[in-house]
């Protein structure tokens, strides 16, 4: 959809999408006293009957017999990664990391440029460069301030370009896909669940029936808002999605800050400056790149939207 009323819906769609990313830090709590891998394997389980239901409704369940070899070795990759992601983060959200996680995902953009060049031989200019020596700086930073490295932030940040750098191959319908990676670790999710029910360590029967509601709810949580992505990302330009993106970590660390109380001190201010100067720089180098190459117009920015 290339229309006004497509870019807007599709806007109201990317900032739904990153708007309910940036204030997951307030769900996930209310799971204790279930552990991060017990809400991750709940995670799991209610969103593959969630997505399952999605692909009934939308009559696409017959695509999943027309995947190839290749496109299921691919997503088996991707189901990989966004477990240890999604694991990662609610490990931070439910142990006073949520500043951390947030710091992941503004790291992740640098670390997906980094992986184009390493990986996909992409080239890389003078602005990109300069924008990941000052992402290395910063990191330098945190580590010599907060004194240990930002695991947390390293790990989210890592794991979701490299989903990212596996979904780039992946060419089958979003919803399919996202179904697939959740049906593909649902075996392992339920078989983790059985055995903490049957040692009683599981919380799904033993904390109340609200509790247990909340735990259903992870399904809907994590479901609705790739679908308002996929949505966005089909009526939007790239460019427009990468801004709108940054919605998602500013969010989880005003959260971290205002709601959580986290620390901040000066070296973890510094990190997270140099951070958003070297995105800025990344930006500028990123929208130079485009109005250089755009076709001849009187020498304005071409309309992404009409390519």
């Amino acid at each position: 959809m290339t229309d006004d009323g497509g870019r807007r819906s599709g806007v109201l769609f990317g900032v739904g999408a990153f708007a309910w990313w940036g204030l997951c830090p307030g769900y996930f709590p209310l799971l204790l006293p279930a552990g991060a891998l017990e809400v991750l394997a709940h995670r799991i389980l209610w969103s593959a009957v969630s997505l399952v239901l999605v692909l009934l409704i939308a009559r696409r369940l017959g695509d999943l017999r027309r995947l190839g070899g290749r496109t299921w070795l691919q997503l088996a990759a991707a189901s990989a990664l966004v477990s240890a992601n999604w694991g990662v983060y609610i490990h931070a959200a439910t142990t006073g990391h949520v500043v951390d996680a947030a710091l992941g995902y503004f790291i992740n953009p640098l670390v997906t440029v980094a992986l184009g060049v390493l990986v996909l031989r992409e080239r890389i200019g003078r602005w990109q460069l300069a924008a990941l020596a000052l992402a290395v700086v910063a990191v330098g930073v945190l580590t010599a301030g907060v004194g240990s490295p930002p695991y947390i932030a390293a790990a989210l940040a890592v794991t979701f370009a490299l989903y990212g750098l596996v979904k780039k191959l992946v060419t089958a319908d979003p919803r399919v896909s996202v179904a697939v990676e959740t049906l593909l670790a649902l075996p392992i999710a339920l078989g983790y669940l059985v055995a903490l029910q049957v040692t009683g360590g599981g919380h799904v029967t033993g904390s109340g029936g609200g509790h247990a509601v909340l735990l259903v709810l992870a399904g809907p949580v994590t479901a609705i808002p790739l679908l308002l992505f996929a949505a966005a990302a089909q009526r939007l330009p790239l460019i427009t999605m990468g801004l709108l993106f940054y919605l998602n970590p500013a969010l989880q660390m005003a959260w971290g800050v205002a709601i959580g109380h986290e620390p901040m001190p000066v070296a973890r201010w510094i990190g997270f400056g140099l951070i958003w100067l070297a995105l800025v720089v990344m930006s500028i180098g990123a929208l130079r790149s485009r109005a250089a190459t755009a076709p001849a117009d009187g020498g304005a920015l071409a309309d992404p939207s009409s390519r």
